[in-house]
């Protein structure tokens, strides 16, 4: 019970950040990769916001022998292979075409957008496919 108690203040802690910093509206994203039209820098600031208070916190996650609450964790090994670099062109190509990650698609869909809908559905159709084809190094 413990565990979904964090979980859930997590998630709400995640979607009230990017509901303040109005990270759930695709055209923030979309404005931020139109370096030469409209450009918005403001995701750039979001994300090194985020770099501030996620560095800090792997140093500390990587002194503890495990999570809390939770059983030992392991991390996982630090290197770049082509199903990283593949993963993240993909991820990159998707949030660029549609202004949606996993988050703020999320958020979206819980308010009713149309798009969100499509972008969950395409998020679940690839999760499900991913699941179904061999993963080869």
């Amino acid at each position: 019970m413990r565990q979904l108690a964090i979980a859930l203040a997590s998630g709400l802690l995640f979607g009230f950040g990017l509901a303040l910093s109005q990270m759930t509206d695709p055209d923030k994203v979309l404005n931020f990769l139109d370096v030469g039209g409209h450009w918005d820098p403001s995701l750039g600031l979001v994300m090194g916001g985020a770099l501030l208070v996620t560095l800090p916190g792997f140093a500390w996650v990587r002194r503890r022998a495990r999570a809390q609450p939770g059983p030992a964790t392991q991390a996982p090994a630090a290197r770049i292979d082509r199903r990283l670099l593949a993963g993240s062109a993909l991820f990159g190509i998707g949030w660029g075409i549609a202004g949606y990650c996993p988050g703020p698609a999320l958020a979206n869909l819980a308010r009713g957008s149309g798009e969100a809908v499509v972008v969950v559905l395409s998020l679940l159709a690839g999760s499900w496919l991913a699941a179904r084809l061999p993963m080869t190094q």
